[in-house]
């Protein structure tokens, strides 16, 4: 029998954290972090990480196991997520992966063959496609994704160097190409995506207020100590809401411009989590801020699908 998993997504200050308490609340549940910045240590307010007394009792997991200087990989979420599935099953609990990064929630859910994802391997990958689209610019870089995997290519603009490069390395480490893995439906598990939307005006007015909040409870100076301890150079140090600082610190902008960016890239960011989860996964969409009767809907969806072999 599949493992019955519970994701609750979509874009930033939308309500999952409040959400996901009340269903782990109502459905014996425990919570695994699915947001690709919780991960790490001391980078608290600025990746919105739930405090302990917000938790309520119930346990979570995959929040502060690494250190800002310390890579983890789309194949370490995956091999650590499955790990941690196991756990709370075991414990006769439900499972909720609750956060925004969507590349990583659709790595376990549609088995992406990533391969041992060895770091050293891996870097001396990316580093060679990298500096091939720098000699021979982020086009031809693109046609030699095009020669290998057509299907790829035509999802991937030439401008996404990042992806094109992931695409790349994913053949170059398992001999398959990185578009039939949208197509290896992972039988391992049985989720129900939950997702959480509300209309656009009311969802930048929420994301600029949290910035502010963010700010007002310490943000620039966590941002210093990453930017201190390294910024640009550690695997934690591009976050939003940590880069835009950057300049800031360096005597090159004003507060302000930096605080105007954190928001705008927040908001754009936020568009773009839509449009992934949209694109790329079956979500259950709900508005719980503009109807705040979601919630039973929610509730009722989650015991129907429990109850479903």
């Amino acid at each position: 029998m599949s493992k019955k998993i519970l994701l609750i997504v979509g874009p930033t200050a939308v309500g999952k954290t409040e959400l996901s308490i009340e269903i782990a609340q109502r459905f014996n549940g425990a919570v695994i972090s699915g947001d690709s910045m919780q991960f790490y240590r001391k980078l608290d307010i600025g990746t919105a990480k739930i405090k302990k007394s917000e938790m309520q009792g119930i346990t979570h997991y995959m929040i502060d196991i690494r250190n800002v200087d310390e890579r983890f990989s789309v194949a370490d979420f995956v091999r650590n997520c499955r790990q941690k599935i196991d756990e709370i099953l075991a414990q006769g609990k439900l499972p909720l992966i609750v956060g925004g990064t969507g590349f990583y929630l659709q790595a376990l859910l549609d088995n992406f063959q990533l391969g041992d994802d060895s770091y050293d391997n891996a870097l001396s990958l990316r580093s060679k496609w990298h500096k091939y689209a720098l000699e021979m610019g982020k086009l031809e870089l693109w046609k030699r994704l095009e020669e290998i995997d057509p299907q790829a290519a035509a999802k991937i603009p030439p401008n996404n160097e990042r992806r094109v490069v992931r695409a790349l390395e994913v053949f170059e480490k398992t001999g398959k190409l990185f578009s039939s893995q949208n197509d290896q439906a992972n039988a391992e598990f049985d989720p129900l995506l939950i997702g959480l939307t509300t209309d656009r005006r009311l969802l930048y007015e929420r994301i600029n207020k949290r910035v502010d909040l963010m700010l007002n409870a310490g943000l620039a100076a966590e941002a210093r100590w990453l930017f201190e301890s390294g910024g640009e150079n550690l695997p934690a140090g591009r976050g939003i809401g940590y880069k835009e600082l950057y300049e800031y610190f360096e005597g090159k902008i004003e507060l302000e411009n930096a605080i105007t960016e954190i928001k705008k890239n927040s908001r754009h960011y936020a568009k773009r989590q839509l449009t992934w989860f949209r694109n790329k996964m079956e979500v259950n969409w709900f508005d719980i801020l503009n109807n705040p009767t979601d919630k039973k809907l929610i509730t009722e969806k989650v015991q129907k699908w429990l109850v479903k072999e």
